[in-house]
């Protein structure tokens, strides 16, 4: 019998990696400049122009090998591409628990 385990959602987490909620931000971010660049029919090299990236990182970014970009370069990818980014910090928490980074895409 196959042993299934259920994910927490989070397959870095799963994989047991150490920066899991940097990565799993990380991969919807450039799973999103993925979409947009496909959208708009842009070549790795418009969209690296675009960006101001190399065409090699637009190349890496689109296979999920994004370790050497920050998610303040994905962020100030998406502004490129013609998104608004909007960043918003929400109030204490009652408990003493960490607070969560959320990545939310409007329609």
């Amino acid at each position: 019998m196959i042993e299934v385990e259920k994910s927490s959602g989070n397959v870095y987490a799963d994989l047991g990696l150490p920066d899991a909620e940097e990565m799993l931000i990380k991969a919807q971010l450039a799973v999103k400049i993925g979409d947009i660049i496909k959208k708009r029919k842009l070549t790795q090299k418009e969209a690296a122009k675009l960006m101001e990236l190399s065409q090699a990182k637009v190349s890496d970014m689109s296979r999920g090998r994004f370790r050497g970009i920050s998610q303040a370069k994905m962020l100030e990818c998406l502004a490129k591409l013609g998104r608004d980014v909007k960043i918003v910090v929400g109030p204490a928490r009652r408990t003493k628990k960490p607070g969560r980074v959320d990545v939310v895409f409007a329609a």
